[in-house]
C-alpha cells in the first residue's frame, strides 16, 4: 500500500527543464535556464507563485507555495500540476497544494496568449 501523500511538484538536482501540466492533455515543457526570476505573494486565504521565464509566465494559484518557489529559485523545479480537488484532502496541510496554474506566452510587441488549467 502506498501511503506516500500525492505532489503537486517535483524536483530534480540535475533538472534542466520544467514540465508543466497545462491540462489532462496538454503539456509545456521550458529550459531552465530561461528562468528569470520567481514572486510570491501571501494573501489570506490563498498564495499565488509567479514563475517568469524568457517566454512563458506562469502563475500558480494555491497554499503553501514556498517550497517551490525555493526549488525554482535553486533550478531544481522539475515539474508543475494541479491536483484534483479529491486529493487535497491527502495532502498534510504543510505540504503545497496547486489549485490552478495559469500560462501565459510573453510574445513580441505586448500581446499575450494565455492557457489556464481549470
Amino acid at each position: 500500500m502506498n501511503t506516500k501523500s500525492p505532489e503537486c511538484y517535483t524536483t530534480d538536482l540535475q533538472a534542466r527543464c520544467l514540465d508543466v501540466e497545462v491540462a489532462t492533455n496538454r503539456f509545456l515543457t521550458l529550459p531552465l535556464d530561461q528562468f528569470v526570476f520567481a514572486e510570491l505573494f501571501i494573501e489570506e486565504k490563498e498564495q499565488k507563485l509567479r514563475i517568469v521565464f524568457a517566454t512563458h509566465e506562469i502563475l500558480v494559484l494555491g497554499h503553501v507555495l514556498q517550497p517551490i518557489k525555493t526549488a525554482i529559485c535553486r533550478l531544481e523545479l522539475s515539474g508543475l500540476k494541479k491536483l484534483p480537488e479529491k486529493y487535497h484532502v491527502l495532502i498534510p496541510e504543510n505540504k503545497p497544494k496547486i489549485r490552478e496554474i495559469i500560462v501565459t506566452e510573453n510574445k513580441p510587441g505586448g500581446s499575450q496568449a494565455q492557457a489556464a488549467l481549470n
